[in-house]
């Protein structure tokens, strides 16, 4: 059984139920990131799932230099917090370098390591030496045996507070796929397994100056993930993914995710 962390009210790992962590890829405004999470804190209040709020400060890996990356440090931690706040949420985000950490840690309940810089060892002991819980994606070109030398970069530095997030494989080029084998591999190294559902199915640069997206295998990719014992699903969720302004190819619409989760609801507590 992996470990339990516990992040404000929720629990993952240690054989606690499937938690949540969702939200719009990047944060567009205020008054849209309150309106996502007001809507994904009712859906997962219903659904009695936990859940930790996602969005994107910046955005630092786009494709084009022209890509939207979001407001900015300041201004989306700020934006962050007032959801935290208002309703009484864990939020994550991703911190991309050793200069964010600080004022990030201030903020966010999760540190999240982006995939592109899940070997960057002194960004990675910057956010465990914060305390707060580190998020760590598996990159693209790691084999799930390699988080072991990850973890070992963040239990160094004393912090035990560590989440494993796969988010699918290269194969090829412009393409990902996802071997669930990497879930049951990583959970043997005691730390709650994530499977991103929605990174995993993206097509990186496959639209030329943006990446697509395959976001009609979101729903069984992250079946299959539950069957084989992922402790949360990260999902990237918009009103309307087809006019979000970052991964809209590959986010499922809030419309969805209710069904989507009663589905995994069932899956879970037939294989528990």
């Amino acid at each position: 059984m992996t470990r339990e962390i516990v992040i404000g009210d929720v629990r993952i790992g240690g054989g606690n139920p499937l938690v949540l962590i969702a939200g719009p890829c990047v944060i567009e405004s205020e008054a849209c990131a309150m309106k996502h999470a007001k809507a994904l804190v009712d859906i997962a209040g219903d659904a009695g799932i936990g859940l930790i709020y996602k969005s994107s400060y910046d955005k630092a890996n786009r494709t084009s230099i022209n890509s939207f990356r979001g407001p900015g440090l300041k201004k989306g931690l700020a934006i962050l917090k007032k959801v935290k706040d208002k309703f009484g949420v864990p939020v994550l985000s991703d911190v991309h370098c050793k200069d964010e950490v600080k004022a990030a840690a201030k903020v966010l309940d999760v540190l999240q390591v982006p995939a592109f810089l899940s070997r960057q060892t002194d960004l990675i002991i910057a956010c465990a030496r914060t305390g707060k819980v580190v998020n760590i994606k598996k990159g693209q070109f790691l084999a799930p045996w390699d988080m072991k030398n990850v973890i070992k970069k963040i239990e160094a530095s004393g912090n035990r507070k560590i989440i494993l997030t796969e988010r699918g494989v290269s194969f090829g080029y412009n393409n990902l796929v996802s071997d669930m084998r990497s879930i049951l591999i990583m959970s043997e190294y005691g730390y709650p397994v994530v499977y991103d559902a929605t990174h995993s199915v993206q097509i990186p640069g496959g639209l030329g100056e943006r990446s697509g997206g395959e976001k009609a295998f979101i729903p069984y990719l992250s079946m299959a993930a539950v069957a084989c014992g992922a402790n949360g699903i990260f999902v990237e969720v918009h009103e309307n993914p087809d006019k979000a302004p970052s991964d809209g190819p590959n986010m499922i619409s809030l419309s969805d995710l209710e069904g989507m989760i009663a589905k995994l609801k069932k899956i879970e507590k037939a294989v528990r």
